[in-house]
């Protein structure tokens, strides 16, 4: 079969095809920086053949190698075979129009919140006010790194639990040289940090709930479970954020956190407090801001609920 499919398909544009079907007639998960077969397909053919992913449409039509087409197909099949995420076989992630070195130690990047990055957190924030920044729960530090760009000027901290996690986090902070901006730090959340106010304050924390978790597609469990599991509710890391940020945010700064499906979970919780949900062009919701004075308005209430919660 393998030998009649590489002798009849030849071009880059048949690759692409040809894998969105395959993919399609699998049943293959998405969702993990592609959302489409075709998106899929495109990333692993241009992967296999060493071009960039935003290579022109002009050389789709370019005939490859009998070798380069062997290479493609079996980079599909094992996509399809293994479960593993694109992401994985390629070893890369574009997050806010930033290539990142990922592997099996990190959550593939994909949040929404880089639209709000590229922004520069507008209208929230005033770019030359913005000094210290905290990513919690780095994993990659593509949210860190992102940030370094967006606020050249800034010094931004990193911070995760898995030692893993933050091997690949400095892989790319030496990538990107952004060593002298861009601190690591080893915390369970602000346990290790030292004393700092920040002007913003960003998390993609673990936050789904175990029953979900355990329902996701094999392609999710092939990332790292520690970046998931938020507990029985999936709030358990979301309520000790908003229990601790209020000695860790500048009078004039930001809380920014990602809690995905958790949303209505956590609206339900903390009904009075007024959560606002941001709203994202390239798609993506359940991420909600609060300004410093209401993370100060609030604390005994988070406190309360944190309490509660355990």
């Amino acid at each position: 079969m393998s030998s009649e499919i590489l002798s009849t398909l030849t071009t880059l544009r048949d690759y692409m095809r040809w894998g969105a079907s395959r993919f399609t007639q699998a049943q293959v998960c998405f969702g993990q920086g592609t959302t489409s077969a075709l998106d899929e397909a495109v990333a692993l053919v241009l992967y296999a053949v060493h071009q960039p992913y935003h290579l022109s449409a002009h050389f789709f039509d370019c005939v490859l190698t009998h070798e380069e087409r062997k290479t493609v197909f079996d980079l599909i099949e094992r996509r399809i075979n293994e479960r593993i995420p694109a992401a994985y076989l390629t070893k890369e992630s574009i997050f806010a129009g930033l290539p990142f070195y990922v592997d099996e130690r990190v959550l593939i990047p994909r949040s929404p919140v880089a639209e709000l990055i590229e922004q520069q957190f507008a209208p929230w924030v005033e770019e030359e006010n913005v000094e210290h920044i905290l990513d919690l729960c780095t994993g990659s530090a593509c949210i860190a790194i992102a940030c370094a760009y967006s606020f050249p000027n800034a010094m931004v901290d990193a911070v995760d639990l898995s030692p893993e996690a933050l091997e690949v986090a400095e892989i790319n902070i030496e990538k990107h040289q952004l060593t002298e901006s861009v601190t690591t730090y080893y915390s369970d959340l602000f346990n290790k940090l030292p004393p700092t106010k920040y002007d913003i304050i960003i998390s993609n924390p673990p936050y789904v709930c175990l029953q979900e978790w355990e329902n996701l597609p094999p392609e999710f469990h092939a990332e790292p479970d520690m970046a998931f599991k938020g507990g029985t509710s999936g709030l358990d890391l979301v309520l000790r954020i908003l229990s601790n940020a209020k000695d860790y945010l500048n009078e004039q700064g930001i809380l920014i956190i990602e809690v995905g499906s958790s949303a209505e979970t956590l609206q339900n919780l903390l009904p009075d407090v007024p959560f606002y949900w941001l709203n994202f062009e390239r798609g993506g919701d359940g991420v909600f801001l609060l300004t410093a004075s209401q993370v100060f308005d609030y604390h005994e209430l988070f406190v309360s609920a944190l309490k509660k919660h355990h």
